[in-house]
């Protein structure tokens, strides 16, 4: 039943990825956590294990996603070049953070990051082109950061690196085609750190290597690169300014969902 819960999770992750360039991982570990607990994991664990299991099937679905945004024209390459040295830097300490630190606070204000960048993409962000010269630095540090925070959370980072790369005057089925190739390295350097962190742990349950558990890895992947294909055709039926709207709306729900996960622990 719970393999059964876990292709159906890949169904939406996959959607997901391929209509707004994002991983899925925003979904996935909520649904990872509560079935963990539901299996009797070890609370210590649960939220790493979670967190390193979506990134490894963010890996796989980004992938698809890439491929079929390749195709279309949708990835712009000389940007994907300058923001890969920091995703895989800021993907890196993203996970030792997430392993020494409690992320709640962290969480919170991301919802809070993500509600605020919901209303304004849903008023309007000028998206003219994929052209705009951006300075190399800024891509980098940029990547640092969308890296780190991705990482961290185990998500594929386009809840981030889409308004970026908006904000920067990328179109916006531009910016969702190359955050879908951005998600690749960073969650391919976070799954790969989470795996060696968690080596040795005796509370992991049994079939993990580190903080992946290959079921719920098995699971979602047989569905979810079968959509994020479906999802990327999708995304290039509705025109630039629908497909903001749509993902502002998705941003919002994103920001409550951290906020309400985190809400109780608050008070």
């Amino acid at each position: 039943m719970i393999f059964v819960l876990y292709a159906a999770l890949g169904v939406f992750v996959g959607t997901l990825a391929g209509v707004f360039g994002v991983g899925g991982g925003l979904i996935v570990v909520p649904v990872l956590i509560f079935s963990f607990k539901m299996q009797g994991v070890s609370p210590d664990i649960i939220t790493h294990l979670a967190v390193g299991t979506s990134l490894a099937t963010i890996v796989v679905t980004a992938i698809g996603s890439i491929i079929t945004h390749h195709r279309k024209g949708t990835v712009v390459w000389p940007i994907f070049i300058y923001l890969v040295p920091g995703t895989l830097l800021g993907a890196t300490f993203g996970v030792f953070t997430g392993v020494s630190l409690k992320g709640e606070t962290l969480q919170s204000a991301l919802g809070l990051f993500s509600m605020l960048v919901s209303i304004k993409m849903w008023f309007g962000w000028k998206s003219v082109g994929s052209d705009k010269h951006m300075s190399k630095i800024i891509i980098t540090v940029a990547g640092t950061v969308i890296g780190w925070v991705s990482s961290l959370f185990g998500i594929g980072g386009g809840s981030l690196n889409v308004p970026f790369l908006c904000r920067a005057n990328v179109g916006m089925k531009h910016a969702i085609g190359t955050s879908a190739a951005c998600s690749l390295p960073i969650a391919a350097t976070g799954s790969l750190v989470n795996i060696i962190m968690g080596m040795g742990d005796s509370s992991l349950p049994e079939w993990s290597t580190g903080f992946v558990y290959w079921p719920a890895f098995l699971g979602i992947i047989l569905t979810s690169v079968f959509f994020a294909s479906i999802g990327a055709h999708l995304a290039h039926r509705f025109s630039a300014d629908k497909l903001q709207k749509f993902f502002s709306v998705f941003l919002f729900l994103v920001g409550i969902q951290f906020l309400w996960q985190n809400f109780p622990s608050e008070w």
